[in-house]
């Protein structure tokens, strides 16, 4: 596994290089040009990706080694899956308080809010106390909540009401940070692993590097976002909501104005099915992701690959399937985003059939199942550009924050669900380690693939002749901004 996993890190890195030429070739930047030749645009991108990127890179660098870090403080699988139950109850509970949290606190306050939340997510990684990492795990749900939401929520607030540059603007900004994401996803493994096994520091290593990458992420929110903001006028958000009420006004009104945002977007979710079936096919693809997050290391680590490089080779997976969805709906090849959904949700209902023979209890085959997990991070990348375009052609701007907090309502509780389903399983076998359970729940992730696959299925039956779920006949999507 060791030669294995460095063979196809070199592959997959020259396979991406490969792809992006490709695609560059075939889909000439359209961005924008006068965006770009904006100086005072320039400069606002330049200081919310600083940020941005900041707060992602320090969330990237505790992936490769969570659950490693809670074996090697003695914990059993099935005790590390209340812990990750845990993260994943908490994104639940405060998905909507990172919706009503920059209304009371400001945007600006609740991104600094982020930053020490995680930080003291990350240093409660120090503990070998339960109860301590349990408080951790609480804290990154919040942090997870607030990365998801706040800082693009600051940007757009900021592009649109403050700087009045144009809406079409926002996704060159957007699609830069995506670009530099995958980058910072492939180096983050590479980095952990250079901590925590080259240089024999521990799987506690990336924790404590994140902590200074998010003092910096504070640092630069602090003074850059607080200048820009002093120099193209007030945030707006707690000002208004403030006017000239005082006490418990402000919280009503905030509440108020949450309240009905909630209600308008489960509204909007019930009046039309085709919102309903794309709801179905996230809550059930995306909550399989979070299995295989727990998953793919106590099945690989036994086998001694580097965890660090693995998580690079599945990130760079990632990245080559985002950089295949570009390719494939160019203007050259035309394939609608539709197709591709449905093709990016057999490759995963593929990859978890492969998941439950090559886990056999008593017969692993690390290599294949090390070859299923690329398969399903390359379907990643096909499925999250795909699901986003569709998402924005089928749910209302002004109200898809609002749906698509309703769509990670049942995402989670069928994530928790599953881990609970494993915990019980190996509590029930008397604490054993990754057997029978794993092997039963990599097949319960085969079934939900199937059914997401329905669900695809069913949504473009609905739609046939929807211009709204296809590419403009002239332009593919990769040339539309």
């Amino acid at each position: 596994m060791l030669v294995t996993a460095y063979l196809a890190i070199i592959f997959l890195l020259a396979l991406c290089v490969g792809l992006e030429l490709t695609a560059r070739r075939l889909t000439p930047p359209q961005s924008t040009p006068t965006a770009q030749a904006n100086p005072a645009f320039r400069r606002f991108q330049s200081i919310f990706l600083r940020a941005y990127l900041l707060a992602l890179w320090a969330d990237w660098l505790q992936g490769p080694y969570l659950y490693k870090l809670y074996r090697h403080y003695s914990f059993l699988e099935s005790q590390i899956a209340i812990l990750y139950v845990c993260g994943l109850a908490s994104c639940v509970l405060f998905a909507p308080v990172s919706g009503w949290l920059p209304q009371v606190l400001g945007r600006r306050q609740t991104c600094l809010l982020f930053c020490l939340s995680y930080s003291a997510c990350c240093l409660t990684k120090l503990s070998r106390d339960y109860f301590v990492l349990i408080v951790g795990r609480i804290l990154g749900g919040l942090s997870t909540s607030l990365l998801a939401t706040t800082f693009e929520a600051w940007y757009v607030h900021r592009h649109v009401d403050v700087h009045d540059f144009p809406k079409e603007w926002i996704p060159s900004t957007f699609n830069k940070a995506a670009t530099w994401n995958h980058g910072l996803a492939v180096g983050a493994g590479l980095v952990a692993n250079l901590l925590a096994e080259w240089l024999h520091l521990g799987p506690v290593a990336p924790f404590l590097l994140a902590v200074p990458c998010l003092a910096c992420c504070g640092w630069v929110v602090l003074t850059d976002w607080g200048k820009e903001e002093t120099e193209g006028g007030p945030e707006g958000d707690k000002k208004t909501l403030l006017g000239s009420s005082v006490g418990g006004v402000t919280h009503l009104s905030a509440k108020a104005r949450f309240t009905r945002s909630c209600q308008e977007g489960l509204r909007c979710l019930l009046s039309d099915r085709r919102v309903i079936l794309l709801g179905g096919v996230q809550a059930l693809f995306e909550s399989v992701l979070y299995v295989f997050v727990f998953l793919w290391t106590p099945v690989l680590d036994p086998h001694g690959p580097p965890l660090g490089i693995v998580f690079s080779c599945l990130m760079a997976a990632s990245m080559a399937g985002s950089l295949l969805y570009r390719l494939a709906t160019s203007s050259r090849y035309r394939l609608q985003p539709g197709h591709v959904l449905c093709l990016a949700v057999l490759m995963a209902f593929f990859s978890f059939f492969m998941l439950t023979f090559s886990t056999a209890a008593g017969q692993p085959r690390p290599h294949e199942s090390f070859v299923a997990f690329l398969l399903l991070e390359l379907a990643c990348g096909l499925y999250f550009p795909a699901f986003s375009f569709l998402q924005g052609r089928v749910i209302p701007e002004e109200k898809r924050a609002s749906v698509l907090a309703w769509f990670r309502v049942p995402l989670h509780l069928l994530a928790c669900l599953g881990l609970l389903a494993l915990h019980g399983e190996v509590s029930g076998a008397g604490g054993g380690e990754a057997g029978s359970g794993t092997r039963h729940m990599f097949g319960g992730c085969a079934v939900m693939m199937l059914a997401a696959l329905m669900a695809v299925v069913s949504l473009f039956t609905l739609g046939r002749n929807d211009t709204d779920l296809k590419l403009d006949e002239t332009r593919g999507e990769g040339e539309m901004y």
